[in-house]
């Protein structure tokens, strides 16, 4: 049996058996849905028996904070999903985010081992797996989450961890602010998060100049799955500005490509920076977005050095 591979974000969930140049086998949602049984004499029928509660997520911004819940999806993901049968599980292979406390890590194993009794376990920063992704050992990987962007610095396939960077800034983010700015121009329309989430991946792009883009924005109409009609104007591109602009968050952060200027620059050897600007991986569902590498790569060169041609590869 080949070994499973298994990344588990804050959004998703990508898993599938280790077969050269093959897709994930299951990719869907992290969150859960808590449901509660009713006393059987109440129920008037087997759909009945089950009453939703709320809908959860065990992980946070990358980190795991249920772990009851963790166990049930890693669970349901080796038995129902891939056909793993107790007592002939296989070996796993585990993506890890930058900074997973100790602590978090020893769980992780001890539960793959003791609960699940996997035959070989290994985990694995995702920034590393990244540049794998796309033939390189060395680079800087800039890894947008759905509740964080990891910026790694990795030099022939070791993370240089006194380096890297983690901001608190997501795809997650940039819905509540979508959202935010279209209430404030449509106060009559109620949005909820699911919708909004829909129409930022459907409108938004990254400006090459915000400026002048916000000055002359057209005011477009878009339908939403109920039928409602709607109008996007500036919003669509403030949306994906927030990276390179956190002050529209409120938040007091570097932009994404001064952030990994600033974790470059604290790699030694400095011989070893130009190699590393100039294998720039960025990956991630926001990463995808219209605009969003060739705005990235037009700052980048603003920051660099004449000697140095920094490269972006979007996975």
């Amino acid at each position: 049996m080949e070994p499973v591979v298994l990344d588990v974000g804050s959004k998703l969930v990508k898993a599938g058996f280790a077969y050269p140049d093959q897709d994930p086998s299951m990719v869907f949602s992290t969150a859960m849905v808590k449901t509660k049984d009713e006393e059987s004499d109440k129920a008037e029928s087997e759909d009945e028996e089950i009453v939703l509660e709320d809908v959860v997520n065990p992980i946070s911004r990358g980190i795991i904070k249920d772990w009851d819940l963790m166990e049930d999806l890693w669970r349901y993901i080796f038995y129902t999903g891939l056909g793993w049968e107790v007592g002939n599980e296989g070996q796993i292979l585990i993506t890890e985010p930058l900074l997973t406390p100790k602590v978090a890590r020893e769980k992780v194993v001890q539960v793959m081992f003791e609960t699940f009794n996997v035959t070989g376990f290994y985990a694995v920063e995702q920034a590393v797996l990244s540049l794998y992704s796309v033939g390189r050992i060395s680079g800087c990987a800039v890894d947008i989450g759905h509740g964080k962007t990891d910026i790694a610095p990795v030099w022939e396939g070791a993370l240089q961890h006194n380096c890297v960077k983690r901001m608190e800034l997501g795809g997650e983010d940039l819905t509540k602010l979508l959202l935010e700015e279209f209430t404030k121009k449509n106060s009559e329309r109620r949005l909820d998060l699911a919708t909004a989430e829909m129409l930022k991946e459907t409108v938004s792009a990254v400006a090459d100049d915000y400026a002048a883009v916000i000055r002359e924005c057209p005011v477009e109409e878009h339908i939403l799955p109920d039928g409602q009609v709607i109008e996007v104007g500036q919003e669509r591109y403030m949306v994906g500005e927030a990276f390179f602009q956190p002050s529209l968050l409120n938040v007091e952060e570097l932009s994404i490509v001064d952030s990994l200027f600033r974790c470059v620059s604290s790699c030694v050897p400095s011989e070893n920076h130009r190699q590393l600007l100039e294998n720039i991986v960025v990956c991630g569902g926001t990463a995808t977005m219209p605009g969003f590498d060739a705005r990235f790569q037009k700052e980048a060169n603003l920051l660099a050095t004449p000697s140095v041609r920094p490269a972006v590869v979007k996975v």
